[in-house]
């Protein structure tokens, strides 16, 4: 679980990413879930589109990547979610 200190440093790294994935007309599946985690693997902090199409509401996509292991969900502002996960291999973000 992250502090609030740490999520405002993330947002602002965050801060001046583009988003790497949308989500559309078939929302969130197992295998976006796994392309996620993968991305996360190699980059730790990534940001996400929720595009027009979707049916799913962002809240709730959000809370359900939040289930996921290790991912965290450092903000949702818009239709963009941003998403956290510690690297195991290439560690590049040191949270204070």
């Amino acid at each position: 679980m992250l502090t609030g200190k740490q999520k405002r440093f993330l947002r602002s790294k965050a801060n001046r990413l583009q988003p790497l994935f949308q989500i559309g007309k078939s929302g969130l599946t197992e295998s976006i879930i796994a392309q996620y985690e993968e991305a996360l693997e190699a980059k730790e902090l990534i940001k996400i589109s929720i595009l027009q199409n979707c049916d799913e509401d962002k809240n709730e996509i959000a809370a359900r990547l939040d289930e996921q292991e290790g991912i965290e969900v450092v903000q949702v502002i818009g239709n963009t979610i941003v998403l956290y996960k510690e690297s195991v291999e290439k560690k590049r973000i040191e949270l204070p």
